[in-house]
């Protein structure tokens, strides 16, 4: 179902808005559900939000209604395929909660969003004003105080929001000063990942050996740019959900007869991706790098060549002699 409720609104009617904001716990207040739309997400990723950062969201910002609520305002509910027991009691944030949200989700979207559902409550907050004989003179304090908070809060965020532009600059200006040994690969950019990779396994002499627990058919074609009759060696635990195939590697030897590569289990003992050139000659280059090369391109990711190599020749050593690794 949350599937299904993933919407990016370029035009947000706010009269709709203010219908969906209730009065609940003497609260104005949001379903979560409604929010949710207006930021382009789903239900479960803005209450994840709101769970990973819940130190943001006393109770006053957002809490979890009951059935009781629920029934009483007529609430949708997502029940069970039997019976009545209910499966989800959904939060609602009030305005202070749709400002945090936007500070925990940062994207273009709920910026966007938020704002013109910021404009209803201020308009709401207008109308009340506008009818301040209806409202005893303490309630009516609290309220303008609510707001002028509120107001400072949402300006505060939009001065110091990060948002999908700055950080492309900025990571751009920082990729204009990387060092010949370092290649920073950017989200989005995967000619530049496949290029990058490519280039790292032509300078190969002799040897090419890569750690990397995720492996998949990309892996295989960027080492066809290798120099003819280099020995290469894969050690991994190939971990992925849709791990490289013994078919996959059969339909790459019929293509590339004159490859052959030697698999060997990490055996769990390896976090990071390496990928070692000529070891053990004096060519012998290693190189740290960011994610694997099947997913490089997909998120922002370094390769850095390593200089101090010493310290890694004891652990090379222990994974070679590590059992072969089994296509299935």
């Amino acid at each position: 179902m949350e599937k299904n409720e993933i919407a990016v609104n370029r035009f947000i009617d706010k009269e709709k808005i203010k219908a969906q904001i209730y009065e609940v716990r003497g609260c104005r207040v949001m379903l979560d559900k409604d929010i949710a739309l207006y930021f382009g997400t789903t239900t479960g990723n803005l209450n994840r939000a709101m769970k990973r950062n819940i130190k943001r969201f006393p109770e006053g910002f957002c809490f979890q209604l009951t059935s009781d609520e629920c029934s009483r305002f007529q609430f949708g509910i997502l029940n069970g395929s039997r019976g009545s027991n209910i499966k989800y009691l959904p939060f609602v944030y009030t305005e202070q909660g749709v400002a945090m949200l936007t500070a925990s989700l940062h994207t273009d979207e709920a910026i966007e969003a938020s704002i013109q559902i910021m404009e209803a409550f201020v308009e709401m907050s207008h109308y009340i004003r506008q009818n301040r004989q209806l409202l005893p003179y303490d309630e009516l304090r609290e309220l303008e105080l609510k707001h002028y908070q509120l107001s400072e809060r949402v300006q505060s965020i939009e001065d110091n929001m990060l948002v999908r532009a700055d950080l492309s600059n900025l990571m751009k200006l920082f990729d204009s000063d990387i060092k010949s040994e370092e290649i920073l690969i950017l989200n989005g950019e995967p000619l530049k990942a496949d290029e990058a990779f490519q280039n790292i396994y032509k300078k190969a002499k002799e040897s090419i050996i890569i750690i990397d627990d995720y492996l998949g058919v990309k892996t295989l074609r960027h080492l066809t740019h290798a120099k003819a009759g280099i020995n290469i060696t894969i050690i991994s635990d190939n971990k992925c959900y849709s791990p490289l195939r013994l078919t996959e590697y059969k339909d790459f030897q019929t293509e590339y007869p004159g490859m052959e590569i030697k698999f060997i289990k990490a055996q769990n003992k390896v976090h990071d991706r390496f990928i070692i050139l000529d070891y053990g000659i004096k060519s012998m280059k290693i190189y740290l790098c960011g994610s694997s090369s099947k997913d490089s391109g997909n998120k922002v990711t370094a390769i850095i060549e390593i200089k101090e190599m010493d310290v890694y020749n004891n652990c090379v050593n222990n994974l070679l002699m590590n059992p072969t690794l089994t296509l299935s």
